[in-house]
C-alpha cells in the first residue's frame, strides 16, 4: 500500500494554532468553553488546542482551558459489526457540561456517525448552551447532515482511501497521510 504524507508535524501544528484562535474569536473568547476530545487522537489534539487557546487569551497555567474526554463507544452504531473495544473513562472538568460551550474535537470527520455518537454521549451528561466541532482532517463522504465549525485541513479522498492521522502522544510523531487501499 503506497502513503502519500499530506500533513508534517509543522503543518499539525499550524492547523491546531489557527483552530484555537478561531474558536476563540467565534465564541467572543475562553469563558464557558470546555473541549471534550473523543478518544483516542481527538483526546490529545484537544490538549494541544487547550494549550494553545490558554496562550492566546492569555489564560494562566492556574486556570487553563477545561479539558476533558468523551468516550462514545457505547454509542456507536457499529458495535456488533466490530470487535469489542475497551472503555475509556469520560471526564468533565468540574463535573458537567450544562450551560458550557462544548467544543468537540476529533481527528479526522468521515461519515459523521462517531460525532452523531458523541451527541448521544453529551445528551446524556446534561444539556451545554451550544456544541461545536474541531476536526484535524475533514475527508467528506459524510452519511449524516454533520459538518466541522472548525477543520484544519479539507482533504477530499476516495472511498477507497484511508485518511491515517498519526500523533506523538500515541504514535511517536506527527503526520497525517492517505493510504491507498488499492495499492
Amino acid at each position: 500500500m503506497a502513503m502519500k504524507a499530506v500533513l508534517s508535524s509543522a503543518d499539525i501544528d499550524r492547523a491546531l494554532m489557527r483552530i484555537s484562535h478561531e474558536i476563540v474569536e467565534k465564541n467572543r473568547g475562553s469563558d464557558d468553553i470546555l473541549l471534550l476530545g473523543i478518544p483516542t487522537r481527538g483526546t490529545y489534539l484537544a490538549e494541544r488546542i487547550g494549550a494553545a487557546m490558554g496562550k492566546a487569551t492569555g489564560k494562566s497555567d492556574s486556570q487553563p482551558i477545561p479539558v476533558g474526554t468523551l468516550d462514545i463507544t457505547l454509542h456507536r452504531d457499529d458495535l456488533r459489526s466490530k470487535p469489542p473495544r475497551a472503555l475509556t473513562p469520560t471526564r468533565i472538568p468540574g463535573g458537567s457540561i450544562d450551560g458550557k460551550r462544548v467544543v468537540l474535537v476529533d481527528d479526522v470527520l468521515y461519515s459523521g456517525r462517531t460525532i452523531r455518537a458523541a451527541l448521544d454521549a453529551l445528551g446524556e451528561l446534561g444539556r451545554p448552551a451550544l456544541v461545536q466541532l474541531a476536526v484535524l482532517v475533514d475527508r467528506g463522504h459524510r452519511e449524516l447532515p454533520i459538518r466541522a465549525d472548525y477543520v484544519g485541513k479539507n482533504l477530499p479522498t476516495s472511498h477507497d482511501e484511508v485518511v491515517r492521522v498519526s500523533i506523538a502522544e500515541v504514535d511517536g510523531e506527527d503526520f497525517v497521510a492517505i493510504v491507498g487501499a488499492n495499492e
